[in-house]
């Protein structure tokens, strides 16, 4: 694949205008798909969730998920939009191996919710008020997974094997209106956007939210105008992009590269792109269909949804705090800096550290902990924070530290403990005998034999040089196995050499 000529980034925005649109596509956590009863499960065997109806075999009748519809309808609430008091379903028709039936099931003109809007914040501190269009109820797609090649993607693939266990599992894909106005911002405004998705789902709790899971998904639309020219250019839609991360790298790219072809007197051409994250590039997919090109027509086998007003109201009352005043909220009570604070917002952090709050734990050593030791040692697995240990255990692990029981050089010993299932803090403290030595007697034993051992540095301290205490210091740390308060070993040390700062 030829790389893609691309204009500086800083040059490509005194020349165009970015317009962009998001579709995010929202997999809700039901026990069963969105039109059968076939178990919604991540991770299980290929192809073992399926039935004739989600495979659309003959003979086999869809019936609307309940909880998914209820599940949709808070959503839209969340996204401030207007909750259509009919709705219907339709058969989006196209072909592609993980489409069994040869069509989704999905809703068309007449979605569930409609007209909302999400204000999210730049690092900047500026607002940004996106627009939503619609949110609308869908089915999912199967999985393909490409065999043979370097990049595991379609091109240079022997072969493909499709998993529909995927195929049925009930969607909400929230639709933009342009946006405009971007500027320079815009890479980020895309990450942000999704991001503010995800919190408020995952605030929701409809979905389980693990972008890397595919629970939620971005396509992006990028297109540029000529600065001051007030036409709209053709647009791109780069597909399926699955990280926070990947969204803003995505959209830049793709300003560059349009820019690039525009201002070479080229034009850009309207269709899919596949984003590469290894390369962090976007490539051709297929000629993006308009609606027309879909077929639409109302699904036959189901009826129109028509929630009851008092209904939409009862779950309009079960709506958590917005992402947004949650931020704001939490900031102020745990008096952060706006860097500090958008480190752990980065991290995804910010339930965890609450929950560790709630335990017991300052805010500083939440952070503290949460940012640093954990974060490092999920690094290194490959894995989620928050899947290494329990908020419980780390307010249990700093409370430790806070009472003196263990120094931090300790409480990361123990944290691996814990992390490697060896119970909990107090426990592994116990079982490895990982204490700090809080006996001054046995410290005193330790500085007298350390400072019988080194006569020059006695006479140095005596003297008035007490950093060469460090030395002793040192020694006894050893010799305590670094169970010691080196700060109560100093003040020990200088006492029995008899001196003072």
């Amino acid at each position: 694949m030829a790389q893609a000529k691309l204009m500086d980034y800083d040059k490509a925005l005194e020349l165009f205008e970015p317009v962009l649109g998001f579709e995010v596509h929202v997999e809700l956590n039901t026990k069963t798909k969105m039109f059968c009863g076939c178990a919604n499960e991540f991770g299980s065997g290929a192809n073992t969730n399926t039935c004739p109806t989600c495979l659309g075999l003959p003979g086999g009748l869809p019936q609307v998920n309940k909880k998914a519809i209820e599940s949709s309808i808070r959503l839209g609430l969340a996204l401030d939009c207007e909750i259509a008091e009919t709705s219907r379903f339709a058969r989006k028709n196209y072909f592609y191996p993980d489409t069994s039936k040869n069509f989704q099931t999905s809703q068309y003109d007449e979605p569930i919710a409609f007209e909302g809007k999400v204000t999210i914040e730049l690092e900047n501190g500026r607002e940004v008020t996106i627009d939503i269009e619609r949110a609308h109820m869908e089915e999912d797609a199967g999985k393909l997974t490409h065999v043979g090649g370097a990049t595991g993607r379609i091109q240079g693939a022997d072969y493909s094997l499709v998993d529909y266990n995927r195929g049925g599992v009930p969607l909400v894909e929230i639709v933009t209106k342009m946006i405009e106005g971007a500027e320079a911002d815009a890479p980020q405004i895309g990450s942000m956007y999704v991001r503010t998705i995800r919190d408020i789902v995952k605030g929701l709790g409809v979905s389980n939210a693990r972008m890397e899971e595919g629970n939620v998904r971005c396509d992006a639309n990028v297109s540029l105008r000529p600065r001051g020219s007030g036409k709209l250019g053709t647009r791109t839609e780069t597909k399926n992009v699955n990280s926070l991360r990947s969204v803003e790298r995505a959209v830049r790219y793709e300003i560059q590269r349009q820019a690039a072809i525009l201002a070479d007197g080229g034009v850009i051409i309207q269709e899919t792109r596949h984003w590469h994250e290894d390369t962090g590039t976007t490539s051709a997919g297929r000629p993006k269909s308009d609606a027309d090109d879909y077929r639409y027509f109302p699904e036959p086998d189901l009826v129109p949804v028509a929630p009851s007003r008092e209904w939409v109201e009862e779950l309009r009352g079960t709506l958590p705090e917005q992402p947004a005043a949650r931020r704001k909220r939490l900031t102020a009570n745990w008096g952060f800096t706006a860097l500090e604070f958008q480190d752990v917002a980065n991290a995804d952090l910010l339930d965890e550290l609450e929950a560790t709050i709630a335990a017991g734990a300052t805010p500083a050593s939440a952070r503290k902990w949460w940012t640093g030791e954990i974060a490092r040692l999920a690094n290194a697995q490959g894995v989620s924070a928050g899947s290494l240990v329990s908020p419980t255990h780390v307010a249990e692990l700093a409370g430790l530290v806070e009472a003196g029981t263990l120094t931090d050089r300790l409480a990361r010993q123990v944290l691996e403990g814990v992390v490697a299932g060896e119970g909990s803090p107090q426990e592994v403290v116990d079982a490895r005998g990982l204490a700090v030595v809080s006996d001054d007697g046995a410290l005193i034993a330790a500085i007298d034999e350390a400072l019988a051992a080194q006569p020059d540095v006695l006479a140095k301290i005596r003297d008035g040089k007490v950093q060469a205490a460090g030395a002793v210091i040192g020694a006894v740390m050893k010799a305590m196995k670094g169970q010691a308060d080196a700060a109560r070993v100093r003040e020990l040390v200088l006492k029995r050499a008899g001196s003072a700062e």
